[in-house]
């Protein structure tokens, strides 16, 4: 018999999807019957707007799009994408300088395999969202963590970056909206960091999906546009996912110097080819029309945020930093950590995660997915009377915490 792994250790070394795991946890307690309330996925729980949706409609009746297109996105969408950038965030890019994914995720992983080498180090925040470690580590590349925590509202600082950064270090992760802390830096903070990788010659890869959900006077600043002598060393990324509740549709794209773009379309071509022609021109009608479905999501996300922070935070041994950004909370848990809950003594995050789910029939992704143990993520995206609901059984549950 052969001794042979069956499965490389490329792809054995990927983990799953913490999220989605506990997504898919929690939807078949409930198809089992139990009252199960999820606080895991990242996903809007508003169905996508019907001016968009009857774009879809109509092109899937049109021949043209039942067959090939170019892989790297329809050019009308991807001259769409480019007059949308300049609209929101006064980036001027060119249609040329578009790649058009299927998802925001195939834009990390095409970004990260086209900028890296084996070896070359990524400085990532952390927490980071669960993908971005699996792309690094795909492209052969290493991630260093820059960790933050609640004291600083999950914001690293340009001090912490330096004393990351190594003569391997090729390029700085800039998140920010955040999943999952819903942390975003100011102009003032985007700039100096910027600055910094300017200075140090390195790649800038920023991820933009969550710029049109900041709450309380916050405002969303892009590095690409803040910081102009960064040139040509900076990936956008972004997407119709959330923005536009879209996630099921998986158009999402990158924004970069035309080599870049070029290299990448031609690493697509092979991958997927194009993005479905159904789900690019209802991401045309999206980026095309004007934001008022996205203002009426965030005034809903921003009251949910509200409340879910106020909830969280008279919880005993629960601390929740106000997330200004995104449809996350990222409390701290800490304290609860090895105290007794219904007889049992959780040693981490990860399984007192599961104790909740078990006792108090709430799911919640614990801070280990996201390279911060401690912590746990709770989405806002859901309704609000299932919000007060899991956040109250939440507190019940936790009180009794000896």
């Amino acid at each position: 018999m052969s001794t042979r792994s069956r499965i490389s250790a490329r792809i054995s070394a990927i983990s799953e999807s913490a999220t989605l795991a506990v997504d898919a946890k929690a939807k078949a307690m409930k198809a089992a019957g139990r009252p199960v309330i999820g606080f895991g996925a990242g996903e809007p729980d508003f169905p996508t707007p019907g001016y968009i949706v009857e774009a879809a409609i109509e092109a899937a009746r049109d021949p043209r799009n039942h067959k090939y297109t170019p892989a790297g996105g329809l050019p009308e969408l991807k001259q769409a994408i480019a007059a949308k950038t300049r609209r929101d965030s006064g980036y001027a890019a060119e249609a040329s300088q578009v790649l058009v994914t299927n998802g925001g995720k195939q834009a990390v992983y095409e970004a990260f395999a086209t900028l890296l080498d084996p070896g070359d180090e990524v400085l990532v925040v952390a927490p980071y969202w669960t993908t971005y470690p699996e792309a690094i580590k795909l492209a052969g590349g290493v991630q260093v963590d820059v960790v933050t925590d609640e004291s600083t509202g999950y914001l690293a600082s340009v001090d912490q970056l330096e004393a990351a950064r190594t003569d391997r270090t090729k390029a700085l992760l800039f998140v920010s909206p955040s999943n999952p802390t819903g942390a975003v830096h100011t102009r003032e903070q985007t700039e100096a960091i910027g600055r910094w990788a300017a200075e140090h010659d390195l790649w800038v890869v920023t991820d933009e999906i969550y710029e049109h959900l900041v709450y309380g006077g916050t405002e969303f600043t892009s590095i690409a546009t803040a910081v102009p002598e960064l040139g040509d060393r900076v990936v956008i990324l972004n997407g119709v996912a959330k923005t536009y509740a879209m996630t099921g549709w998986r158009v999402g794209w990158l924004i970069g110097p035309s080599d870049v773009v070029k290299a990448a379309t031609n690493l697509q071509s092979h991958a997927t080819s194009n993005v479905s022609n159904i789900s690019q021109m209802a991401a045309l009608a999206a980026v095309s029309g004007d934001l008022s479905a996205v203002a009426e999501m965030r005034t809903a996300f921003d009251r949910r945020r509200q409340t879910m922070v106020r909830m969280l935070n008279e919880i005993p041994g629960v601390f929740c930093p106000e997330p200004m950004g995104a449809f996350y909370a990222y409390p701290s848990v800490k304290e609860l950590i090895g105290k007794e809950v219904r007889g049992r003594r959780p040693q981490s995050s990860s399984e007192l995660a599961e104790l909740i789910l078990e006792e108090a029939e709430v799911a919640v992704v614990p801070g280990e997915a996201f390279g911060t143990p401690g912590y746990f993520r709770l989405s806002y995206a859901l309704g609000d009377d299932d919000l007060v609901e899991g956040v109250s059984r939440l507190g019940k549950l936790l009180s009794d915490a000896r």
